[in-house]
């Protein structure tokens, strides 16, 4: 178990022998006594022998490498200090400026272009109604980056070196792969909104399998960013946060959507007249935003400042800046998030496709053929979105709206390789230089994206967004399970209630997708994919139980050697 737990379950040495030889042969517990001390000793009343029969512990289920053993650093060269101050109890503005940045970056996978896509498709499918899930599941997302924040902060590791202290080989390398199946998956989201954005920016002159080439030059470019030091990077992903809120609060402020229906949608957790349609798209919104990667990451980030661990005071003052930082870092994507729900509720909500061409049309755009002939709800994604917004609010708001997408890919793509490579470092302690990393990784993720845009069209593009969201979901509850570790009780039994929540809800979205197919061998061989992956997911369950002070689920805490203590009491004599 972890040594936290030991120290719970160890009982005391003193007066003990913890040995199977007789007390008069010294031991590590007792110091060896001269002549005179043993011939005192001799002359006592009673004298008292003890043997303690220690517990052997049968070999656990965890590996618990040694507490000794160094820990791998992150790639992060610089450390920012935290200036001294001594106000304890208020907010010092000097200390919360030196703790800004690990949340900011974190946040920024609450806006890649899958969220994007998540806040528009909400919009236009059911208006302001699912604002209070957007809401909530930011909720949430606080909720488990606080936790993984403070798991960095108290233990000096991020998740993955904790999970390649507590699994054994096997388990370790199955959770390593499939969190980069997930870093890929958003990977690819971001290459097709950069790709997207090209596309809408040039007027189409740019294809999109052009834009998806030039993600590949564009990523190394912002590589070479961070040589320039930490705090310069971090401001970096500031100025990408900005444009992002800039150019969707432009639309925003164009649209001028209705402020009392927007509140209403967002305090008031009902759906009025809500169907299947909308209640998977409220699904798909928690899918998206809660990012199984982010936390790896944001228990890397928060290792990036000067801490001392032995100082108590100085870990309690550094999670609660780390806090704070989270808190308005995640309020900020949650406002820009809602500028693009709103915007798309207030002017799409319940649009049919022949209202949209007419006015396409009128306008002269080249993509009125995008929309059918048909009374059908309009059906939009990220580059649809741009199209009609240039139809209805003129050509500024379509080049505004691609600066923004091309804002959040970029952005992505930077803390998805930081994801990557934290995730290979602490779970195979394998340090690759990022060159070679973001070649691997953006390498797998424009194969397949390159394939579809050379030989499909834009619509097969976004749909990929879809599938990409479901891979996603089903990654988030183990990520979420090791992020319990060295917590407090209540945080345990909170985090661990969220995760059910946030596991049921990403299953329930996994089966109305794969429903959908239509395919009988795709059921098939989703059924049996989903046994195996739930039957991992259980193991990882009962290990976390195990870890977490449950120890009548340990087979080794059963088969272990009982404490018994013998005493034998002598008859008093003289000397």
């Amino acid at each position: 178990m972890f040594s936290f737990l030991r120290t719970a379950r160890d009982p005391s040495s003193e007066n003990i022998h913890i040995s199977s030889l007789p007390p008069s042969i010294p031991t590590d517990q007792e110091p060896q006594q001269t002549g005179e001390q043993a011939d005192d000793v001799a002359r006592e009343n009673a004298v008292i022998q003890t043997t303690h029969t220690h517990r052997v512990a049968a070999p656990s289920v965890f590996l618990q490498k040694q507490n000794n053993e160094p820990v791998s650093s992150t790639y992060f060269e610089e450390r920012v200090p935290v200036p001294e101050e001594n106000n304890e109890r208020g907010i010092s503005l000097r200390k919360l400026w030196a703790f800004t940045g690990p949340g900011f970056l974190m946040s920024i996978a609450y806006l890649d272009p899958g969220n994007i896509e998540s806040d528009l498709q909400s919009g236009a499918k059911a208006g302001f109604k699912l604002l209070w899930v957007l809401l909530g599941a930011t909720v949430i997302g606080l909720l488990l980056q606080r936790l993984a924040a403070r798991l960095g902060v108290v233990t000096g590791m991020h998740l993955a070196e904790v999970c390649n202290r507590q699994y054994h080989t096997v388990p370790r390398i199955i959770l390593w792969l499939m969190v980069e199946l997930a870093i890929i998956g958003s990977d690819m989201q971001e290459v097709i909104g950069c790709a997207i954005a090209f596309n809408l920016l040039s007027s189409g002159r740019i294809p999109l399998w052009g834009g998806v080439l030039i993600t590949i030059i564009d990523t190394f470019v912002f590589l070479f960013l961070d040589k320039y030091g930490l705090r310069k990077l971090e401001a970096f992903f500031g100025l990408l946060i900005t444009v992002m809120a800039i150019t969707f609060g432009y639309e925003y402020v164009t649209v001028s959507p209705d402020q009392g229906q927007l509140l209403m949608g967002m305090f008031v957790p009902y759906c009025k007249g809500c169907g299947p349609v909308q209640l998977i798209q409220a699904v798909g919104i928690v899918g998206a935003v809660i990012m199984p990667h982010n936390i790896y990451l944001h228990s890397a980030l928060v290792k990036s400042r000067e801490v001392d661990r032995s100082n108590k005071k100085e870990v309690k003052e550094a999670n609660k800046y780390f806090f704070i930082e989270s808190t308005i870092a995640l309020f900020v994507s949650f406002l820009i998030n809602v500028f693009v729900v709103a915007v798309f509720a207030e002017a799409f909500y319940q649009r049919t496709n022949i209202e949209v061409y007419n006015v396409c049309n009128q306008t002269g755009s080249p993509h009125s053929d995008l929309f059918p002939l048909n009374n059908e709800t309009l059906e939009v994604d990220i580059y649809k979105g741009g199209v009609v917004l240039g139809c209805f609010f003129g050509p500024a708001a379509l080049y505004i709206w691609a600066v923004g997408i091309l804002a959040a890919g970029q952005s992505s793509t930077m803390t998805g390789t930081y994801s990557g490579q934290f995730v290979m470092e602490g779970f195979l302690n394998l340090r690759w230089s990022r060159f070679a990393r973001v070649l691997l990784t953006r390498s797998l993720a424009i194969t397949p994206t390159l394939l579809v845009a050379i030989f499909q069209d834009v619509q097969h593009l976004t749909g990929m967004n879809d599938f990409l969201n479901v891979l996603q979901s089903m990654q988030v509850r183990r990520s979420s399970l090791a992020a319990l570790f060295k917590h407090s009780l209540v945080f345990k039994i909170g985090g661990g209630l969220v995760i059910l929540i946030v596991c049921a809800i990403n299953i329930y979205f996994v089966v109305v997708y794969v429903t959908a197919l239509n395919s009988v061998w795709l059921y098939v061989l989703a059924a049996f994919l989903s046994i195996a992956y739930l039957t991992f997911v259980g193991y990882l369950v009962w290990l976390c139980l195990i870890a977490l002070g449950v120890s009548c689920l340990d087979p080794a805490s059963k088969r272990a050697n009982d404490l018994t203590i013998l005493i034998e009491q002598q008859p008093e004599f003289d000397s």
